[in-house]
């Protein structure tokens, strides 16, 4: 029966008239494992009361290891941890719309600091769909977070120049030919991780290897205090972010780039929005503390 849907699945294909879509098969996105090193990655998602990641709380968290080679090929992956947790107040009905997660699912269930701590303990990397929701909510949930590398399959690919419109995690696995059961958060992982296994159309790059090369480059986070107000258009056209967080750092438009555009953004800013020399705060960023909403207050 199997192979009979598979034969009609590639004719609708070749009549150029269709696109087919598979059911998520993560074992079948894996490599062969080797004789290569490995290291042990962890892809994890969390579901919220809510979509401020300052101030919601997790109701579940789900994390799945993988071991994957130094080029980015996955080889294995391994029994995930999973934990429900009653927040303080009961969850809305919009929020069990969205995740599948009742009150009663949660009642009486917690996430354990300790245990989490424990099994993360020997990752190399941590991975989200978004990591800049999800990093802050985790190291709420436990201090071991703030001493990993994370990385995020968001914002480490640019998939626009790859050719992808979206960048919702059900839509760039359609892509790619593939859906899932989305919005529990250990299926979320696991499509997260098949995520990572897929080629890159136009680079011809794994998802994976362009994600830890992100993640090991540093860049530069410049903070442009007191830009005037009429410049907020241009600099949010350019990438800029609103920060109004007093943890994260000033109160003001900021950015992240690569070394190399610094200097060149710095000039932009003085001969185009402020007019006038600058000496704006700025911070070395890595993977350690990149999507986190803590600051070293360290500015150059």
């Amino acid at each position: 029966m199997g192979d009979g849907l598979e034969a009609a699945a590639r004719q609708l294909e070749a009549s150029g008239r269709y696109r087919v879509l598979r059911r998520l098969d993560l074992t079948a996105c894996l490599a062969e494992r080797d004789d290569s090193p490995t290291r042990l990655g962890m892809f994890l998602d969390i579901e919220s009361t809510g979509l401020d990641p300052l101030t919601c709380e997790a109701i579940e968290l789900a994390i799945v290891p993988f071991e994957y080679r130094l080029d980015g090929e996955i080889v294995a992956v391994h029994p995930p941890f999973h934990q429900l947790k009653e927040p303080s107040t009961p969850i809305s009905d919009e929020i069990t719309r969205i995740t599948g997660i009742t009150n009663a699912m949660v009642a009486g269930h917690c996430i354990d600091p300790v245990a989490v701590a424990r099994f993360i303990e020997s990752a190399a990397i941590v991975v989200a769909h978004n990591a800049a929701f999800d990093r802050p909510i985790a190291e709420r949930i436990t201090p071991a977070f703030i001493a990993k590398p994370w990385a995020c399959t968001v914002s480490d690919v640019d998939w626009r120049s790859e050719g992808f419109e979206g960048r919702r995690l059900g839509e760039l696995l359609a892509a790619f030919g593939l859906f899932f059961d989305a919005h529990r958060a250990s299926d979320d992982c696991e499509a997260g991780i098949a995520l990572l296994t897929q080629i890159l159309p136009r680079s011809g790059r794994c998802v994976l290897e362009t994600v830890l090369a992100a993640a090991r480059k540093a860049c530069w986070r410049i903070f442009a205090v007191e830009a005037p107000y009429d410049a907020r258009e241009i600099l949010r056209q350019r990438g800029y972010r609103w920060n109004a967080t007093a943890e994260f750092g000033p109160r003001s438009w900021w950015i992240d780039l690569e070394r190399m555009r610094v200097e060149p953004e710095l000039q932009f800013l003085e001969d185009k929005i402020f007019q006038r020399p600058l000496d704006l705060p700025m911070q070395e960023i890595t993977a350690y503390d990149r999507y986190s909403m803590r600051t070293t207050q360290t500015y150059r």
